[in-house]
Formats: C-alpha cells, structure tokens, sequence
C-alpha cells in the first residue's frame, strides 16, 4: 500500500480550499491535463469530476468519486480509469502547529490495477505521490506566500 506525506506550509483550511475545489483538480493529482465537474455538490460524498490524461498524440478520460469527505480533515476518492480499474485515494490533513501534514494512502481497488499490483507498481505510486504531494503543496503555498511577502 502506498501511503507517504508532505508538510505544508499552511493551515490545513488552505489546503482543505483547494482539495475542495473541482476546477483544481488537475493543478494537483499528476496525470490529469484538464478536470471537469460532473455535480455540483463536490466534495459531498458521491460527487464526481471527469478528468482527461493525456500522454503525447493519445488521451483518455476517467471519473473521480468521492467516497467518503469529512470538511476539512479527509477526502476519500474512487478513481476510475476505464479498462484499468479504480484506485483509492485517501487524504487526510492534520493540524501540525500552524501548517498541515497531508497524508496520502493510495492503492488498487477494482480491474487490472489491482489483478498486476506488484513491488514495481507499489514504487511507480510513490514516485507519483511524491510529484502530486509536491504540485499540492505548491499550488496551497504559493497564494499564502504572496500575501505573507506583499
């Protein structure tokens, strides 16, 4: 199972706004160069995002559900890629002082993914946990950073 961390550089507020926030969706997950809202009730539990990857001439699209969404501390995700499966995603934010520890357990749930979870597929999700824990704290950071500088 793949769980790693980052520690943000914000309240867990900040990071929950963006986590909470359709439209952000592809600035943070890696893979996804577009998201588009399916309902309007995102983060409630069973709202979705349409999501298209797309890797060089090729592209494809996939569903994001949330599963399960306390406001605030965690945010559960479905996402399902087509002939691949599903994974899930689980995030949880921590107050640490006055910044946020994100925690990001990921792994397999339905179809192929879960049918070839292997060691070397468990070491592809920590290089991307690693990218979108990274790309999230960014996108939160930079804001705050601005306002703390202007």
């Amino acid at each position: 199972m793949a769980v790693r961390h980052q520690l943000v550089h914000t309240p867990p507020r900040a990071v929950w706004a963006v986590l909470a926030d359709p439209t952000r969706y592809g600035d943070w997950v890696v893979g996804p160069s577009r998201s588009t809202p399916l309902d309007e009730s995102w983060p409630e539990i069973g709202s979705r995002i349409r999501y298209t990857v797309r890797l060089g001439p090729w592209s494809t699209d996939g569903i994001t559900t949330v599963r399960h969404s306390e406001a605030g501390r965690e945010l559960e995700l479905e996402a399902s890629f087509k002939s691949l499966g599903s994974a899930r995603i689980f995030l949880e934010l921590r107050p640490w002082g006055e910044e946020t520890l994100v925690i990001c357990d990921e792994h397999p749930l339905r179809g192929l993914g879960g049918t070839l979870h292997n060691p070397a597929t468990e070491a592809l999700l920590q290089l991307r946990h690693r990218g979108m824990l990274a790309r999230l704290a960014r996108v939160v950071e930079e804001p705050h950073e601005r306002t703390r500088h202007a």
